[in-house]
């Protein structure tokens, strides 16, 4: 394989590895934005359904109390 270097000394090979890996993190950060914008979507129609309901608790996961937490200690 024959490598063209930079005047920086960047070989092709490290440019494509970076171009690689940037699209990587552009695919990643889509995937994550599309994951956010599911979940808001579907805490916003959870919200809807409950106002149209009259519930008084739209974000409630389980009808069982909180567990009580013990204080920190020092």
């Amino acid at each position: 394989m024959h490598e063209t270097t930079s005047p920086e000394g960047h070989t092709m090979y490290d440019f494509e590895i970076h171009r690689t890996r940037t699209a990587q993190l552009r695919r990643e950060a889509e995937q994550d934005r599309l994951a956010r914008e599911a979940v808001l979507s579907r805490r916003a129609a959870r919200r809807e359904e409950a106002v149209r309901r009259g519930a008084q608790e739209a974000e409630s996961h389980t009808d069982r109390p909180r567990r009580q937490r013990l204080p920190r200690t020092a």
